[in-house]
């Protein structure tokens, strides 16, 4: 068999390279294996999205905004969500991005986005339970909206649950131990670690940390404890560690981490560019990104990340289009998603 060496082929009009119709062939050495499935699963992955929060002027907003996780830069107009809104919860599957509650209101909309494209987000379905100050977090086939803030005021246990592929309202999954609001999350594909946050009496915090299993339906369990109470962390994860970083009042710059698949308080990590709280979150299996927040006295622009499997202070990633808090994130690529 004689051998064919090529560099480029092209057509009769050297604009483009040929067409082979018919039964193709080819033998080998080696072996090749032709990709499978759904093409929003092969590559291509790897964005974070943020969505809704609360703005000196315009006020709430209802904007979305995105990032390229694996490299720095400011971020990017996606398009917006179905109503301006602050202090909504998000969850996500590799396709899908979600926003659950808020205020004004407060809300019961759910909204989602197709995370690979750009556009504005449509109708999902609604909560339970209309609440704001919720948290989110998912595997790759089941979002989770936990805890919230009625008026009253009264803080909730609930965990609400969707399928995220479908469209429809959210059914209970369960309760958390403490009623609750502002609290954090982030995920394995396994298991959802919820900080619980404010608790009752009004003004008060807790430092515990609970776990659900996300495929089964039930109330938490005790994890362990963070090192300081304090409400309104921003959690995020890879398959295998679970980052809580700042929140409280005064605000702090701490990251502390678990190791999802065990049982333990949280060990120091390293410091945040600047103390906030109420930050965004979207992270990878590599990366996890803070992004935006209240420092004490005014919303910040400020985007800072971290690698995750390692510990250390947070490095900057870029500014965010406005300077703004109470955003809700995440990502085509978190913990939760393996």
């Amino acid at each position: 068999m004689s051998d064919i060496k090529v560099n480029n082929i092209q057509g009769l009009e050297g604009t483009h390279g040929p067409v082979v119709s018919g039964i193709a062939t080819m033998s080998s050495v080696g072996a090749m294996t032709l990709p499978r499935g759904d093409t929003a699963y092969r590559g291509g992955r790897g964005r974070g999205v943020f969505g809704n929060g609360n703005h000196p002027s315009p006020g709430r907003t209802n904007i979305i905004e995105y990032i390229t996780i694996a490299s720095e830069g400011d971020s990017k107009d996606f398009g917006d969500l179905t109503a301006e809104r602050r202090s909504a919860g998000a969850c996500s599957s590799a396709t899908r991005g979600l926003w659950g509650g808020g205020h004004p209101g407060p809300s019961d909309v759910i909204d989602y986005v197709t995370i690979s494209a750009t556009g504005n987000a449509f109708d999902f379905g609604n909560l339970t339970l209309a609440r704001r100050s919720v948290t989110g977090t998912s595997n790759s086939t089941r979002g989770l909206f936990i805890s919230g803030f009625t008026p009253g005021p009264i803080r909730q246990t609930l965990i609400d649950s969707i399928t995220i592929a479908s469209l429809g309202n959210a059914s209970k999954f369960g309760d958390l131990s403490v009623a609750c609001q502002a609290s954090s999350a982030c995920s394995s594909t396994t298991r959802g670690i919820i900080a619980l946050g404010f608790i009752d009496p009004p003004g008060a915090t807790t430092n515990a940390i609970e776990y659900i299993t996300i495929s089964t339906l039930g109330n938490s369990s005790d994890f362990g404890d963070l090192s300081v109470s304090r409400e309104s962390a921003a959690g995020l994860s890879s398959p295998i560690r679970g980052l809580f970083g700042g929140g409280g009042d005064p605000e702090t710059n701490l990251i502390e981490y678990v190791t999802i698949a065990s049982l333990g308080d949280a060990i120091d990590f390293g410091d945040l560019t600047d103390a906030r709280k109420s930050a965004a979150t979207a992270s990878n299996s590599i990366r996890g990104v803070f992004a935006t927040g209240w420092d004490g006295s005014a919303g910040v622009d400020v985007i800072d990340y971290v690698t995750i499997s390692t510990t250390g202070n947070a490095a900057d990633f870029g500014d965010y289009s406005l300077t703004i808090d109470q955003v809700a994130g995440c990502s085509d690529s978190h913990g939760g998603l393996g």
